[in-house]
């Protein structure tokens, strides 16, 4: 008894949703993101004919279709014959491969909140990181020597925020040293 009042309940009209505009959601192209899918893309065809004329693929389960409860290193029945593809864009599978394997920029960088614990600990101590574990207040998260070394040289690879903080250290030195030289005048 209880389950059909349930149901009841959950069939009610939506009176804000605008059926029409759905409709239409529903029928609209994809959008396509890719650069080099983009310039070859042709509106007038369904998304799975673009795909095969660039030598692409839709689903992958499809095209590379493996027999059920067999373990891969076992060749494909021979029964089907493979679908032929028509594929006249192929440089676009090219191009996308390419652009896959080009180098990347690494844009990695710490939080300032990182950057500012282990530059005191680097003040403080330098390079002697026996001496850092024992400090309970600059190591309040209790890290290990090898734990602080790696964080410490991950910091000093990021060229950025490490020259920043050689820079701030030899504008300090230069300044006690301005210093230094007024007192002893």
């Amino acid at each position: 008894m209880t389950k059909i009042r349930k149901q009841k309940r959950k069939k009610v009209y939506k009176y804000n949703v605008n059926r029409k505009k759905q409709k239409n959601k529903m029928r609209r192209r994809p959008k396509v993101l890719c650069d080099h899918l983009k310039k070859e893309w042709d509106n007038t065809k369904a998304p799975k004919q673009n795909m095969l004329e660039m030598g692409l693929s839709i689903d992958a389960n499809e095209t590379l279709k493996l027999p059920p409860n067999k373990p891969l290193n076992m060749e494909l029945d021979e029964e089907e014959p493979p679908k032929p593809l028509i594929a006249d864009k192929t440089y676009v599978a090219k191009n996308m491969e390419l652009d896959a394997k080009a180098p990347r920029q690494k844009n990695f960088r710490l939080p300032n909140s990182q950057v500012e614990w282990l530059t005191k600990l680097l003040d403080k101590y330098g390079e002697d990181y026996k001496a850092m574990v024992k400090d309970r207040k600059l190591n309040c998260f209790q890290e290990t020597w090898k734990q602080l070394r790696h964080k410490i040289n991950r910091f000093k690879s990021i060229p950025e925020q490490y020259g920043e903080y050689l820079e701030k250290k030899e504008t300090e030195k230069l300044e006690m040293e301005s210093s230094n030289s007024n007192n002893d005048s």
